[in-house]
């Protein structure tokens, strides 16, 4: 029902069932009141299909939020070993820095 085909076809449909309604057959005369109750089902099909479609979408982004959010977590782990590494490292600079200046006095 989300097609351009379904719409083509739907449009045939509803131009065919006009012309054969009002210059052939006419079992389903003006009002179109047979045609009326396929079109109210139809929407009401419809309609539950959407809903359908947009629960699945949810679950789809929760998931999807799920993952981006133990990725974060994670990425945001690694960023603290890697700081508390630097730190460490950054300390040891120093430490060099203060036995070579001593050294060198």
């Amino acid at each position: 029902m989300g097609s351009w085909f379904f719409i083509g076809a739907f449009l045939m449909f509803m131009i065919v069932w006009a012309v054969a309604n009002t210059m052939i057959f006419a079992w389903d005369p003006y009002p179109y009141i047979l045609l009326n109750l396929f079109l109210s089902m139809l929407a009401g099909l419809q309609g539950a299909i959407i809903l359908i479609a947009a629960k699945r979408q949810d679950s789809i982004s929760a998931m999807l939020a799920q993952h981006d959010f133990e990725t974060n977590v994670a990425a945001k782990q690694e960023l603290e070993e890697l700081m508390e590494i630097n730190h460490l490292q950054l300390e040891l600079l120093r430490e060099l820095h203060t036995q070579t200046s001593s050294a060198k006095k």
